[in-house]
């Protein structure tokens, strides 16, 4: 499956995902961890376990202070 990530503040990055991929499985496919990022679909964070049900996504980097 063809999944286009848009990384919010970075870049847009076309993705070529197993069949059954998770939104967990393509923050992993963009270098970033659950911890660091959530997906988001229309404008609503999905769940890291929920299978991925649309072709473009847009990939949210938490904030992290230090």
């Amino acid at each position: 499956m063809r999944v286009t990530a848009e990384i919010m503040g970075s870049e847009t990055q076309e993705l070529e995902l197993r069949a059954n991929a998770t939104y967990g499985d393509l923050l992993g496919a963009v270098g970033l961890s659950p911890h660091e990022a959530t997906v988001l679909v229309d404008g609503r964070p999905v769940p890291n376990d929920g299978a991925i049900d649309t072709e473009h996504v847009r990939v949210l980097r938490l904030i992290k202070g230090g």
